[in-house]
């Protein structure tokens, strides 16, 4: 194990996500924005954070609010502009305060420009910069991969060319190929451009995703979820030793946080590859983990046993946009007391989702009322 004075900075920090859509509204309008959150810092600076981690805010149609991007070179102007960006970047490194940026490589929105010239014809020019699949025999979907968000395939048909798209989300969501060196190459270039305007890093959504295994189909105990968001394959980790040795090149090299949302502990260690991979993968099997004494202690016990053999570090998460809050989830104060100490006094970097310092519990929305693609409402509600 390092000695503290050879930590970096995400290895002693605080991680605090702000999802901004709910974080805090600075005209009025309904819905959080970045002038919002800028104007906030100071209660995240005051809570002893180390680091801000904001989930997208860029361009999008918001099928699945913000992690459809269709610009990710720009600002959505439900959040603001690009300006209020940088000086909100600007006024967290006054603060003391890392920035850290939500990237989606898995998918764009299907109105993101690199679509709409995929779509146009098989041949054009960003054709295969997608994963496009001719009809099965029968003129059905490829194969029989089911999406994450519902009970409908992973595959739309698009009539302009006869041809399938795969899109393990929404259908507005459709797959990026990382085999195509040019599709690395252009999301390289969109992470370059965050760091060069002072971003300390980024989160980057099902980073598992990047290497597919597009040539299984779905075995029958995964049915109801797609096989290649649960069954990465062998060159997820080519992927992202090419997309670390790309940004270590950056100016300054920003730290890579994986959302590994695969639920074995030993997988997610892989992620971190011989140190040339992602910095950080999220213990996602933690976030299910029952309360009680001997269930975290095997959690604990796992984790030192997986990741201090390999020089790997621990991440560790309660509460996030995607899952219910664990205030609710275990039921009483007392138990969110407790799992706010035992979160951040684990060996690792703790992630803490807005509102967890107040004790925040899901709200409760009707159902005629949820607007999240994924049921994802309560613990999205405004905080």
């Amino acid at each position: 194990m390092k000695k503290p004075d050879d930590l970096e900075w995400w290895q002693t920090g605080v991680v605090y996500q702000v999802y901004p859509r709910s974080f805090a509204d600075s005209n009025g309008d309904g819905v959080g924005d970045i002038p919002g959150a800028t104007a906030h810092l100071g209660h995240l600076r005051d809570l002893g954070v180390d680091a801000v981690w904001f989930s997208p805010f860029f361009r999008s149609p918001m099928a699945d609010f913000g992690y459809d991007v269709a610009d990710y070179l720009d600002i959505d102007p439900l959040f603001g502009t690009l300006a209020d960006a940088d000086r909100m970047t600007e006024t967290a490194h006054m603060m003391g305060l890392k920035v850290v940026l939500d990237f989606v490589p898995n998918h764009t929105s299907d109105h993101h420009p690199w679509f709409i010239n995929s779509r146009a014809s098989r041949t054009a020019s960003k054709r295969d910069w997608y994963v496009w699949r001719d009809p099965a025999p029968d003129g059905g979907p490829p194969t029989d991969w089911q999406a994450a968000f519902g009970d409908y395939p992973a595959w739309t048909f698009d009539p302009t060319t006869d041809q399938y798209y795969l899109h393990l989300f929404l259908p507005d969501q459709p797959d990026l190929d990382w085999n195509n060196p040019q599709v690395a190459d252009a999301m390289t270039d969109v992470m370059r451009f965050w760091s060069d305007r002072g971003v300390d890093g980024f989160r980057m959504d099902v980073v598992h995703t990047v290497g597919k295994r597009l040539d299984v189909d779905t075995p029958s105990d995964l049915v109801g979820l797609p096989a290649c968001i649960l069954d990465h394959g062998p060159g997820v980790h080519e992927r992202l030793r090419e997309l670390r040795a790309a940004t270590d090149r950056f100016g300054t090299p920003p730290v890579l946080i994986g959302e590994t949302f695969v639920f074995e502990r030993e997988r997610v260690v892989e992620f971190l590859g011989l140190g040339d991979e992602i910095h950080l993968g999220f213990n996602i099997p933690a976030v299910g983990t029952p309360w009680a004494a001997e269930n975290w202690a095997r959690e604990i016990t796992s984790a030192i046993d997986l990741y201090e053999p390999v020089g790997g570090w621990p991440c560790w998460v309660l509460s996030n946009h995607d899952v219910g809050r664990h205030r609710t989830r275990y039921g009483t104060e007392a138990r969110a007391r407790s799992a706010a100490v035992l979160l951040l006094s684990m060996w690792g970097t703790p992630f803490l989702y807005q509102g967890e310092e107040l004790g925040i519990e899901d709200a409760v929305v009707p159902e005629e009322r949820g607007v999240d693609p994924g049921g994802r409402d309560g613990c999205r509600a405004p905080i």
